[in-house]
């Protein structure tokens, strides 16, 4: 298993990374569409949708939204003179809803799950909220200044890669070392408390260098810092939402397209959370 990890880790960094650094932004919106879409299909089955041909329909739904809003919201018109296209705003929007109703529902879970666990409907459903705005996030995000430098987009990307990722790497080793309140044991008995703190604190050193890195004015800092720590939060419930759903439809993993990694959303599931709040966020009060 460690050997297929490994394998599988050494081919997709460097193509993810070719990705977001060299496609143009065309090219980028259809490999990010691509990758929503595979999502899709494994968010069927986390829907306890088992027969393949209805997962693809719901997969290439998906990844038809997707490719809509590329064709109606062209690349040179996602930002006009600073300001993010309507459309991408109410998405944006909607998902920063979306993701305030999943906190309730995990807080809640099992309590009132019969509500939404029995239909696969609503389970679908949630998954529109999910994926299509971490699209919409993504692709506004590195669509931003490309005009005057293509490469401001990328570092908002790796931004919020890096503190999610620090959060997680912070959050595993001090849940492993000090964790004993669980967080929400119902949903996700690895995870606790401590380790929530420390992915938090790591997340900060990250935080602290991009403030020096975008020269944040000292009187915008603390919005700097507030919204960081926002989205790494947010990164948190996401890993938990896919936990809830894995459980209701009594899977251990989202799919098995990454050897040795499980699926595409057990990779990105806290960026699903992440980057839409960050870039809804980012939107409003940092662009």
């Amino acid at each position: 298993m460690l050997k297929q990890r490994i394998i599988t880790a050494v081919i997709l960094a460097p193509l993810a990374l070719i990705c977001i650094l060299f496609l143009p932004l065309l090219g980028f919106e259809l490999f990010i569409a691509l990758v929503v879409g595979l999502g899709g299909y494994e968010w069927a089955n986390m829907s306890s949708i088992k027969p393949r041909p209805q997962k693809a329909i719901y997969a290439f739904f998906i990844l038809f939204c997707c490719l809509f809003l590329v064709y109606w919201v062209p690349t040179q018109n996602i930002w006009y003179q600073g300001a993010l296209n309507s459309l991408y705003v109410y998405i944006l929007g909607v998902a920063a809803i979306w993701w305030f109703v999943s906190l309730l529902m995990i807080i809640a879970y099992p309590r009132f799950s019969s509500i939404w666990r029995t239909s696969k409907a609503i389970r679908c459903l949630f998954g529109v909220f999910t994926l299509i705005p971490t699209f919409v996030a993504v692709v506004s995000l590195r669509s931003h200044m490309y005009d005057i430098d293509p490469l401001y987009g990328v570092s908002l990307i790796f931004y919020v890669l890096g503190i999610v990722w620090a959060a997680d790497i912070g959050a595993f080793f001090v849940g492993v070392k000090f964790g004993r309140h669980k967080l929400r044991p119902n949903v996700s008995p690895g995870k606790t408390l401590e380790g929530l703190a420390g992915g938090i604190a790591a997340s900060t050193a990250i935080i602290a260098f991009a403030a020096l890195h975008y020269q944040v004015d000292p009187g915008r800092i603390w919005m700097h810092v507030l919204i960081g720590g926002l989205t790494v939060g947010v990164s948190a419930l996401g890993d938990l939402n896919e936990s809830m759903f894995k459980r209701c439809a009594g899977i251990k993993d989202s799919g098995k397209i990454l050897p040795g990694h499980g699926g595409i959303l057990d990779r990105i599931d806290s960026l699903t959370a992440a980057f839409p709040v960050f870039a809804y966020c980012y939107v409003l009060w940092m662009a």
